[in-house]
């Protein structure tokens, strides 16, 4: 059993959006997603290769460093005419060690790219979306911002930060008819996944069978959620249905109750 493989039906014709790390992985399949239902749609990332094969107006943009955080969002509004939606997609996994290993340096990296540029761009992106009349952002968070992910630590403790940031941001801006959700996405197929629990066997001596039938042992649904399901999710919140959603950590992870 696996998520849904094809995206949500709805108009978006018209939305200006801007994705961090937008050219591969489940920033890419938000980008085609958004494209496909109408919007216009500009992204950055830091791999050329990622780049090169991107269809969407683009631009290489490192998101742990501040000042390319911002020049992102104006490029974006530059190209767009304005901006609608800002999606915070950028996001890396961190180091797997026990907190006593873990290098200073590493910890920062992940906080900085997994929460602090969300912070950045946000701040860039108000004024757009104001001038705009309301819009709305989307930050990726993941399960690990719901549950406590051993080994894990600096990543978990920037995902449970994006979910406050989020919620803090959707009070602050709600006046300006700004919405600001979360999505925490569970175990995304992919090669992303693979490496982490590759990473996570390894630290604790078990093969990658075992350590993957042990994650999925903890999810309700037995079963990998898929990209587009996380892209279903951007576009429903970014879309009419969404108009009142604001403030939440959407969960979209086949009901995960656990990490280990």
């Amino acid at each position: 059993m696996s998520g849904s493989n094809q995206p949500l039906t709805v108009d978006l014709s018209g939305l200006r959006v801007a994705i961090s790390a937008g050219a591969g992985g489940i920033g890419r399949v938000m980008a085609d997603a958004f494209a496909a239902r109408g919007a216009k749609v500009f992204v950055c990332d830091v791999d050329a290769e990622s780049l090169a094969d991107c269809p969407h107006p683009k631009m290489r943009a490192d998101m742990g460093e501040t000042a390319e955080c911002e020049g992102f969002v104006e490029a974006a509004a530059a190209q767009l005419g304005g901006l609608d939606v800002l999606v915070n997609n950028a996001g890396i996994a961190g180091p797997t060690a026990r907190v006593e290993d873990v290098d200073p340096a590493a910890l920062d990296a992940t906080l900085r790219i997994d929460l602090a540029s969300m912070f950045h761009t946000a701040r860039a992106a108000v004024p757009h979306l104001r001038a705009a009349g309301g819009g709305s952002i989307v930050n990726l968070s993941s399960a690990a911002g719901r549950f406590g992910f051993p080994l894990r630590s600096p990543y978990a403790a920037a995902k449970w930060g994006v979910v406050g940031f989020t919620k803090s941001l959707a009070i602050e801006l709600g006046p300006d008819r700004i919405r600001v959700n979360a999505i925490c996405p569970g175990l995304v197929a992919g090669e992303r996944i693979r490496r982490v629990i590759e990473a996570k066997a390894q630290a604790q001596g078990v093969s990658f069978r075992e350590k993957e039938a042990e994650l999925l042992k903890d999810v309700s649904l037995r079963c990998y959620v898929t990209q587009h399901d996380i892209a279903n999710m951007a576009l429903f919140l970014c879309s009419p249905f969404g108009a009142t959603i604001s403030g939440q950590a959407l969960a979209v992870d086949g009901d995960t109750q656990r990490l280990g």
